[in-house]
């Protein structure tokens, strides 16, 4: 294992309960991952899949019954260590009574930061999630959307180089999740490496580098979001005018056509697509826009735990 990497796990194992003549809950069984610096990292998994006991030996609070996990080269439970990460447990809990601003000075304190130091990167922060003006407001006042945006602050103030968020967006509204999107994009801008369980499947795949899928406790495969999207075969053509008799221009190639609003897609290898373009510009048609189709994260996560549960 190397200091350059943020996190290396290899051959972890973590069994709970057992005994002389009980076999006991393996939670995790042979997991090995490696997180390089200035990445967004996606842990997939439906529940029971392990996720959670990752996170928890990965911070100090489990502990492994067999394997190596390390944080920047030293095994996890160092302070040295645990002090460069921030941490966003899922379903946190703030204080009610403390304004947002009193919440982030409170945990960068706890962190071991000077007052001076949280006081003058307080507002930097409020202003990257976006909660400047309801700084000063009661946490009981906040929606979980403003919660969840002071959370993240917190889990930063101490200016931490691995992020790890445990559902960050659960729960969050469209406008929120988005915001929170953009706080992870402008954290690996600024070469943080964020670590993200998560089980909304869309907001991984928009801004994951890569990605692990967890079953059972164990790895049922991992990659780039390209690798585990693979094309579909089928081509989607955006086309003007929109009216033209289509199925009939391109009869005969491919299969699967269906029209859209703005045009047709159809299963069609490379031959058959340059057919198809030729016949629709001797048609008179324009073509606007022609994408190969990829499966989405959600479908390839489905087909992937049907695959190994068959």
């Amino acid at each position: 294992m190397t200091g350059a990497t943020m996190i290396e796990v290899r051959d972890l194992t973590k069994t709970y309960g057992g005994g002389l003549f009980k076999k006991g809950f393996r939670a995790l069984d042979g997991i090995s991952i490696t997180v390089g610096p200035g990445s967004v990292f996606g842990l997939l998994g439906p529940n029971g899949a392990g996720k959670t006991t990752l996170v928890k030996i990965l911070l100090g609070l489990a502990h492994k019954s067999s394997g190596d996990a390390q944080l920047f080269g030293e095994a996890v439970g160092h302070v040295s260590s645990r002090a460069r990460v921030g941490y966003l447990p899922e379903a946190h809990r703030l204080p009610l009574y403390l304004s947002g601003r009193q919440v982030l000075e409170l945990f960068g304190q706890m962190c071991g930061r000077d007052r001076d130091y949280v006081r003058a990167r307080v507002p930097k922060l409020l202003e990257l999630v976006d909660m400047r003006e309801a700084a000063d407001r009661k946490v009981r006042e906040y929606s979980k959307g403003m919660q969840q945006r002071i959370g993240l602050a917190q889990a930063l103030i101490h200016d931490p180089d691995l992020v790890i968020l445990d559902e960050p967006t659960d729960g969050v509204d469209p406008v929120g999740r988005a915001a929170i999107r953009e706080v992870v994009l402008d954290l690996k801008r600024a070469g943080k490496t964020i670590f993200i369980n998560s089980h909304l499947l869309m907001e991984v795949e928009l801004i994951c580098d890569r990605v692990v899928i967890m079953d059972k406790g164990k790895i049922v495969k991992q990659g780039t979001i390209a690798e585990l999207t693979p094309r579909t075969g089928r081509v989607r053509f955006d086309l003007e005018p929109t009216t033209a008799d289509f199925e009939r221009i391109v009869a005969g190639l491919g299969s699967g056509f269906e029209r859209h609003e703005r045009g047709f897609e159809l299963l069609a290898n490379e031959s058959e697509i340059d057919q198809a373009v030729d016949r629709l510009r001797a048609a008179g048609v324009s073509i606007r826009g022609l994408e190969a189709r990829r499966m989405n994260l959600e479908q390839a996560f489905i087909e992937t735990v049907t695959k190994e549960r068959a």
